[in-house]
């Protein structure tokens, strides 16, 4: 059987809700050992963010929130209470024989329990100490807490989404999902310094600074014509068109994002008169001719049903595709093909569908999925191969609530 991309690789995660967890379960799904450090008797706070919550084999609730199942799959769960003398010298002891740190904490919290960076990497300077915080560990805002809708509104992500009179929030947490993808990037250059030189590092990842890097074009846009980006609610800044459209039943998005393209769009619309019109014969005259070629195109597309359209534009190399709502999601042959939808087995709730990690290897496959961990479910196992704690020893630490 392959190795994983990440085998040999061991993950100390103590963070928790949405950005940091992300980019755990990545290296996780990729091979690294990860264990999840949780607080005794409550948890990460994501265990609770529902409804909804995972079903039992029978039907009936379980306690653990859909959230936390996003987030946590292929992980061990060890608790252990970080404001105790004894919690802080069992996560060092496990901190000396991982590869990563991962925290989520306010700055300088963990500092304060001799579990900062500096003191852990003084313990094991082979160490990749990972921190994710709203706004980073310096500048004036460094302590105040945060959350992903705050972060959208402030690194100008609303201002470019949603209709021109209403600033609005992408539906999903976005900055929380993209931070994830920065920190596992992250972790990974890392990884290949120390393995290279020998020395761990520190990472110090903002969930401001993530959400103004993702705005990508729209900031180079600014930056370069000093223009303010108009929100245009489904409406694109690439080629024209690139917007949704209703459609005679149902809408579509579509894209014609070169000549070649909107040629292709004009002649399965029966409109290759508009090729002639030179306000739109090229990319940039119908990006400044916008507003007048529109309203040509939305009176087409209303002429036929969306999957009338879809197959046409199909035949004539059109870049276009369906709002699909979830259940339309899953049931997407081309989704169903690629394997998205996975099924674990899964000691509380019977059979647990994941959705798959989408990085296709060939040498080092990214297969099989565990269920997200049980509150404490591995704290045995892994303090008595990690920290040599003994049966009698963990029930006295159990005991005074150290686990």
């Amino acid at each position: 059987m392959p190795s994983t991309a990440l085998a040999g690789i061991r993950v100390l995660d103590l963070s928790r809700i949405l950005a940091a967890p992300l980019a755990t379960q990545m290296l996780a799904d990729l091979g690294a050992e990860v264990i999840k450090v949780e607080r005794p008797g409550s948890g990460d706070d994501s265990r609770t963010y529902g409804p909804p919550f995972a079903v039992g084999p029978e039907g009936d609730r379980t306690d653990t929130a859909a959230f936390y199942l996003s987030c946590n799959r292929n992980k061990r769960s060890v608790t252990v209470n970080h404001a105790t003398l004894e919690g802080q010298e069992l996560i060092r002891a496990l901190a000396a024989r991982s590869d990563v740190v991962v925290e989520n904490f306010r700055a300088g919290t963990l500092a304060k329990y001799g579990l900062g960076h500096e003191s852990l990497r003084a313990l094991n300077p082979r160490l990749v100490y990972l921190s994710v915080t709203g706004f980073g560990q310096t500048g004036p805002y460094a302590e105040r807490p945060g959350y992903d809708g705050i972060f959208q509104a402030m690194s100008g992500m609303m201002s470019v989404s949603g209709h021109p009179d209403e600033p609005m929030k992408v539906g999903v947490s976005m900055v929380d999902i993209l931070t994830g993808l920065y920190a596992s990037t992250a972790v990974l250059a890392a990884l290949r310094h120390r393995d290279a030189t020998g020395e761990g590092q520190f990472v110090d990842l903002s969930l401001l600074d993530c959400g103004l890097a993702s705005l990508s074009h729209f900031a180079m846009n600014y930056l370069v014509s000093g223009e303010v980006p108009r929100r245009r609610g489904n409406g694109g800044y690439g080629g024209i068109p690139s917007q949704a459209f209703a459609c005679a039943d149902k809408p579509i998005f579509l894209v014609a994002g070169n000549d070649k393209q909107f040629a292709g769009f004009c002649a399965a619309a029966g409109r290759t008169d508009l090729l002639q019109d030179e306000r739109f014969a090229t990319t940039s005259a119908r990006i400044a001719h916008r507003e007048e070629i529109l309203p040509a195109l939305e009176a087409v597309l209303r002429t036929r049903t969306r999957d009338e359209w879809l197959t046409v534009l199909a035949e004539h190399d059109v870049p276009a595709g369906p709002f699909n709502e979830m259940p339309e999601v899953f049931a997407d042959p081309q989704i169903r093909h690629r394997e998205m939808l996975v099924e674990v087995e899964d000691p509380v709730s019977g059979r647990l569908p994941l959705l798959a990690n989408p990085i296709r290897f060939s040498a080092t496959p990214v297969e099989g999925y565990t269920p997200p961990p049980a509150l404490g479910e591995h704290t045995a196992e892994v303090l008595g191969e990690l920290a040599d704690v003994t049966e009698l020893q963990l029930a006295e630490l159990r005991a005074r609530g150290v686990v």
